[in-house]
């Protein structure tokens, strides 16, 4: 192995640590947050007996499922009841490994670590752990597979709560993954690339995507709450009506890998709108971000970190504000409102895209994003003025006044 493959794979396992670590110590700390939040939104303390100010809560939940008692259903089946929790947790941990983080930090060294022997890295090194030139496709495929643990916990559980839940998973991921990756086709037509690395850049030499390709961030953030199955689309693990749904018969850790993979992709979900529509770690209004220094990296990380929280707790104010849909209105947003939207979108952006560069000849991306975001307030208010007529998803509510009113 040459000192060049050492010294790469040094920093690859340094880059991973951190971000594990980061993504597994602040999911623990965002279940605090979730708690403060509602109770900032209710009126209430939340929690603020185990450390100051509540702090230690995460220490000691994690402590309480540690220390739990493991059951395990009788009629099981139980191999796939120990499996489905990891292949939950797994897929939700690999996808933080592929999105850029901060600015290209540049670190050079030459040393030799004894019996490992040389290790030589130069240049500018990508706060990535895995610069994947295939970008949001992995997300998007690695993402589908947590739905397998989620079927296999509500299958392999033996009960009728806990398989109704993983049906509705399987049938939501089916749903709105369609929607979720055809809102993404926009995004490949304006950047002409699906790394994440090139977005940001596209976005740093013109606007952030989100002016452009606004009703394409719509699409991608609805779909994202039902992938996370958070309310206003929870409906895998409805209380009142599954108990807790696909993981009823679980406790202890097995419950508790369930818990920091719902949290974990919501990281995920977030850190993707972030990244595709929001600049990523690019510091809006200066090219200074640009330049390439330790402060830069430093400073875009805080960005990008400031971004994703914020996002975070829109997604936690949304489960505070909004009631949960029916099951029906759940199907009816994602196949009649959500894949035709983003269908006929693809199409107009596609015919925009050609009118502005090719017919009229605007080769500055900055004009031709504005002139895209210009398009874009109109779509906006057509869509949106037509959704709020409650014609698409009032669902089963007409037949029940046809109903009532028949005599």
């Amino acid at each position: 192995m040459t000192p060049e493959m050492k010294g790469f794979l040094l920093l690859s396992t340094i880059k991973m640590l951190v971000v594990f670590t980061v993504i597994m110590v602040g999911v623990a700390l965002l279940t605090l947050m979730e708690r403060k939040v509602s109770a900032w939104m209710q009126n209430r303390r939340g929690p603020n007996r185990v450390g100051w100010a509540g702090l230690l809560q995460p220490a000691a939940d994690g402590v309480k499922n540690i220390l739990k008692e493991e059951t395990f259903p009788a009629l099981a089946n139980r191999w796939l009841f120990l499996l489905a929790p990891a292949l939950s947790f797994i897929p939700a941990l690999l996808l933080s490994a592929v999105i850029p983080f901060a600015a290209p930090l540049p670190v050079e060294f030459d040393f030799t670590l004894g019996p490992l022997g040389r290790f030589i890295h130069r240049g500018a090194t990508p706060m990535v752990v895995a610069d994947l030139p295939i970008g949001f496709l992995f997300v998007l495929a690695i993402s589908s597979l947590g739905v397998y643990g989620i079927a296999l916990a509500g299958w392999s559980s033996n009960s009728k709560y806990a398989l109704l839940g993983g049906l509705r998973a399987s049938a939501q991921m089916i749903s709105y993954e369609v929607a979720m990756g055809l809102s993404l086709i926009p995004v490949l037509l304006l950047s002409g690339n699906v790394s994440f690395t090139s977005i940001i850049a596209q976005q740093q030499a013109g606007l952030w995507y989100v002016l452009p390709l606004f009703l394409s961030f719509f699409i991608f953030l609805v779909s994202g709450f039902a992938e996370t199955n958070r309310l206003p689309f929870d409906l895998p693990e409805a209380e009142s009506e599954l108990i807790a749904g696909y993981h009823t018969e679980y406790s202890a850790m097995k419950f508790s890998f369930f818990f920091i993979a719902e949290y974990a992709n919501v990281v995920t979900v977030c850190a993707m709108v972030t990244t595709i529509f929001f600049g990523g770690w690019d510091i809006p209004f200066t090219g200074w971000d640009e330049s390439g220094g330790v402060l830069q990296t430093l400073l875009t990380g805080m960005f990008f970190a400031g971004k994703v929280l914020f996002w975070i707790f829109f997604v936690m104010w949304i489960r505070w504000t909004l009631p949960r849909f029916r099951y029906d209105q759940l199907m009816a947003l994602g196949w009649k409102v959500l894949m035709p939207l983003a269908l006929a979108y693809i199409m107009v952006t596609a015919v925009a895209i050609y009118l502005i560069e090719q017919v009229a000849g605007v080769t500055n991306p900055r004009l031709s994003a504005l002139a895209l975001f210009g398009l874009n307030v109109v779509i906006a208010v057509l869509v949106f003025g037509l959704l709020d007529s409650g014609a698409f998803i009032r669902g089963s509510n007409r037949r029940q006044q046809r109903a009532t009113v028949t005599p």
